[in-house]
């Protein structure tokens, strides 16, 4: 079976010499080759394969990701304080006197709470 769209004045299609995939036409010299670089001595060490280009300030790029996230989640932590969260960061900035002072005051003002329900109940 031949090719419906071939005419019988074309020749056959491996009797001429095969040419490189990507070139236009055959040529009678080759391919053509790139050429060959000259000698280039290594400036420093070698790097291990799949790794990225050595940096100059010795962090990599996850370091500097991780840096980056731990930065915008206190960030997203400082702007979203609620009444809780005020009062405690309140607590912790005080001192050891404040605190106890505070402490005091709570405990007169359970004390003269107790009177007063006492005064009512007549005992």
């Amino acid at each position: 079976m031949g090719n419906i769209c071939s005419k019988s004045a074309n020749q056959d299609p491996f009797s001429q010499p095969g040419r490189v995939l990507g070139s236009s036409a055959p040529t009678e010299q080759g391919p053509a080759r790139a050429p060959v670089p000259k000698n280039v001595a290594a400036k420093g060490p070698g790097r291990t394969l799949g790794g990225g280009a050595p940096s100059g300030d010795g962090s990599d790029a996850r370091t500097k990701a991780a840096e980056a996230a731990q930065k915008r989640a206190e960030a997203l932590q400082a702007s979203n304080r609620g009444k809780l969260s005020s009062q405690l960061a309140a607590q912790k900035a005080q001192t050891h006197a404040q605190t106890l002072n505070e402490a005091s005051k709570a405990e007169r003002a359970a004390r003269d709470a107790d009177r007063a329900e006492q005064a009512r109940r007549w005992d």
